[in-house]
Order: C-alpha cells, then structure tokens, then sequence
C-alpha cells in the first residue's frame, strides 16, 4: 500500500475516535477531503478499494461506499468499474469566507496566478451600481483576469471595484483582496448568486475547453466591516474543476 494511503488511514482512524454526533460516513468523507487540501492525496492518486478500506478502518462497507457516494456527488473523487476511485483535479472554493481566490488556493496547498486581460476605469451600468451601492455611471474599475490553479485555467472573473478605493490599478498583483489589505481595506463577507450555462465564444476563446462542460456563474458581492460593498464580480468557472461550498 501507498505512503499516502497509510497516512490516510491513521488520519480516518483518529477522526473516527473522536466523539461526536457527525455520521461516520461524513468523517470519512470529511477526512479525505482535509486530505486532498492538505496535498497528502495527490490529484490523479488511484485509492484503495472498499473492502480495503472498511477492513484497515474498522467500517462496514457500506460507510465506505456511503462516503465515496458524498465524495463523488461533491466532485471530489470519480468512481469507475474496474478502474477504481480517482481523486479528481479540482478545486474547492468556499462561497462563504472573505479570503478571495488566491487565498483560498494557497489555504488548500494549490498555487494560485492570474494572467490580467485588462485594468480600465468604466462608467458603471446600472445594475452593477446597485450591487454597489453607487449611482448609475460613476466611474468604477473594471478588473478582468483569467484565474489559474496549479497551471490549470480554471475561470474568467470580472471585477468592478468603485475607483476611491484604488489608488493604481498597476499595483494589483496575482490577488485583488492582498492589494485591499495593503490599503486597510479588509474583506469582512460576501454574498453570492450561483447559476449555470454552457460556455459562450469569449469564454472559450481565453479557457480553451476539449469538450463543452457547464459553466458556473458566480455573481459575488463582497463587503468590508462597516457593510460597504467593495466589489461586485462576476465568475465564470469550469464545473469540471471547480467545487463549490457554503458551510454553516
């Protein structure tokens, strides 16, 4: 058996001798998916079968296949006849913490980059303005960029960001929150709207996609401590990468 499957075990092992009223199945789906944030399982990692499994962690099988069924609904893991359980390549990113992108990436153990498609100052369209909180064409920063995760293009995200709180915009590097912390600007919430559709010519002309998967929609607005918004952005992620979550 693997390292990083031995490492696995002891980690489901501990979890399971902690008392609490969480079902088994959710720690052992919780447990795999510390694992893979953690980088102790690879994406592309082979993991060992059920029986395995419930045999080295004391289960029943049908925790084990209760979890691999959550794991699997999640995007975490794809399950194959005679092939096995693959740890997928994808990224989870929390709708409910004020990290942004990039932070939440290095949190999970990924590298985060950005390749800028423009920085411009725009008249802001109405119901941008009201996300804001701003009048109709007050100016605002237009902030579009291509997100990256180990190398992987992932999504194409606009930002509108009121142009007070940006002394220069050449200033913003790989993370737009980072260049709001420098300013004591600091990221408090967020609110956010998820929707699908299949990918337009202007997305796949900067995410270039083998075969047409769903993209999701994240319209997001994030607020400082004193509940004044300070950006409005719109995401359009791959779903075959990207694994949405908003936990209480």
């Amino acid at each position: 058996m693997e390292q990083v499957h031995l490492q696995l075990i002891e980690q489901l092992v501990q979890r399971f001798s902690q008392a609490d009223n969480t079902p088994l199945y959710l720690k052992f789906a919780e447990t795999v998916k510390s694992a893979v944030r953690s980088g102790v399982l690879p994406q592309g990692n082979i993991l060992p079968g059920e029986r395995d499994l419930s045999q080295l962690t004391g289960v029943s099988r049908i925790t084990v296949r209760k979890a691999m069924q959550t794991l699997e609904d999640e995007g975490v893991v794809t399950r194959s006849r005679g092939y096995g359980t693959q740890i997928n390549n994808t990224f989870e990113y929390s709708l409910k913490e004020a990290r942004g992108f990039s932070q939440q990436v290095v949190l999970r153990g990924k590298k985060p980059d950005t390749l800028w498609v423009n920085k411009r100052v725009v008249k802001c369209p109405a119901d941008v303005a009201e996300q804001l909180a701003i009048l109709a064409d007050s100016d605002v920063f237009l902030l579009k960029r291509i997100r990256y995760v180990d190398e992987d293009a992932v999504s194409v995200e606009e930002s509108y960001v009121p142009t007070e709180l940006i002394a220069n915009a050449d200033d913003i590097g790989v993370s737009l929150y980072d260049y709001f912390r420098s300013q004591n600007i600091i990221p408090q919430r967020t609110r956010s709207r998820v929707s699908a559709r299949m990918p337009d010519s202007e997305f796949q002309s900067h995410i270039k996609l083998e075969t047409a998967v769903p993209v999701l929609v994240i319209k997001q607005v994030a607020f400082d401590p004193q509940n004044r918004p300070i950006e409005y952005s719109i995401s359009y992620c791959r779903s075959d990468l990207y694994v949405f979550v908003c936990e209480e």
